[in-house]
């Protein structure tokens, strides 16, 4: 990430330990200008100050960096100390401590957390300050690596923010293409069911009403179909798929009407169902009702055609269990852990789909709070258990 002067300069205003670094080296010095500066080749900012003196410098102050000592420093990384510059044979006559006056000075580099060169802790005084005991260029040391961890922090946590920003931005963003999408693709599937609900009803000619029928049994499977890749969406792309809380008094009502449904359209099958009057617990019984069809229909395609699919709820150790099992071929061993992926079913001709309805039940399970079974044998059959606790936790 390229960062400009000024997200460096706000890096070190908001962190909360710099004010108290100025004044204690201010104090325990006598340096009555102290400042942390941000310092390139080509510039100096100041990114903190604690003035004491009026030098005239505020935060966001540049100088040119070629009239300064921090531009040695950025090219050596050494600190310079200088207790009186008049009496000090290497810096008696330098430019810089007669361009801004001041007589003591001390400054050590400040790096970033992979070595390269930040800036420096600098201060500096008009009258003349003994800093020659090891004991002040080891705390401006000290308090130099402080900085860089804290500056290294903070540009961690800022890059955090900034990507969770976007990862709302882009959620909300997806969230709104996924309503989109959904509007542009029942909007016209429901006028052709509309209409075609309409010539079943007024159309007199068998032709025509056959013909009409086939367009509402095709509309419908499309829209289901709709349903199935808007789901795979939230559940993919999105926060999951939503679910509407509620008290659910009446859910083996709900589970049984999937079933009648399930028996009309497969009019040739068995389809048997254990679903007694259930407590009232917290749940989607519309979403559970999707999760049901979908394992019915999963074992109505993929089950012998001779033999039952088996229906049973029931609550066992303080969690719901809705069970479905079949006959058949067993599920091989090495697909049972990819059973739940989108389109992670063989093709099979004979069924309509998307092979996302074992995917939709996963997600509806994990967003209950619960989780998906799987059982198959040649001897036992074929069983998909969902179970979901019913305390909310």
């Amino acid at each position: 990430m390229v960062r400009s002067i000024l997200d460096d300069l706000l890096t070190v205003q908001r962190i909360s330990a710099v004010p108290a670094i100025l004044q204690v080296v201010s104090e325990t010095t006598g340096l009555r200008f102290a400042a942390v500066a941000r310092v390139t080749e080509n510039s100096w900012t100041a990114c903190a100050v604690l003035d004491r003196i009026e030098f005239g410098l505020k935060v966001g102050g540049e100088l040119d960096v070629t009239t300064t000592l921090c531009s040695e420093i950025h090219a050596s990384q050494q600190p310079i100390i200088i207790s009186q510059v008049s009496a000090d044979p290497d810096y008696c006559k330098h430019h810089t401590p007669q361009m801004y006056g001041f007589e003591s000075y001390i400054s050590v580099p400040v790096l970033r957390a992979d070595g390269s060169f930040f800036g420096t802790l600098c201060a500096l005084d008009p009258l003349p300050r003994n800093l020659s005991d090891p004991a002040t260029l080891a705390m401006f040391e000290s308090f130099a690596r402080l900085l860089t961890l804290q500056i290294d922090a903070e540009e961690q946590q800022q890059a955090t923010r900034a990507a969770l920003a976007d990862e709302r931005t882009t959620g909300h963003q997806r969230e709104q293409f996924i309503a989109l999408l959904g509007h542009d693709l029942r909007t016209p599937l429901a006028s052709i069911q509309a209409a075609s609900d309409l010539l079943v009803r007024r159309s007199a000619e068998r032709d025509t009403k056959q013909l009409a029928e086939h367009v509402r049994a095709s509309s419908q499977r499309a829209s289901r179909m709709v349903d199935d890749l808007l789901d795979f969406a939230r559940g993919q792309l999105g926060n999951g798929i939503p679910l509407n809380w509620t008290a659910a008094a009446n859910l083996h009502l709900t589970l049984l009407q999937v079933v009648n449904e399930l028996r009309t359209a497969h009019p040739r099958r068995v389809i048997l169902e254990q679903v007694p009057e259930l407590p009232v617990f917290a749940c989607d019984p519309d979403r559970l009702a999707q999760l049901l069809a979908n394992l019915i229909t999963n074992a109505l395609h993929h089950g012998a055609s001779t033999g039952p699919v088996i229906v049973r709820a029931e609550v066992v150790n303080g969690h719901f269990q809705l069970a479905v099992h079949n006959r058949g071929t067993p599920i091989p061993a090495q697909r049972l852990e990819r059973l739940f992926r989108a389109y992670s079913q063989e093709d099979d001709t004979s069924r309509s789909g998307l092979g996302l309805g074992l995917f939709i039940v996963d997600q509806v399970a994990k967003a209950h709070g619960g989780g998906m079974q799987v059982s198959s044998s040649a001897e036992a059959g074929t069983t998909f258990t969902f179970r979901m606790p019913l305390n909310r936790t």
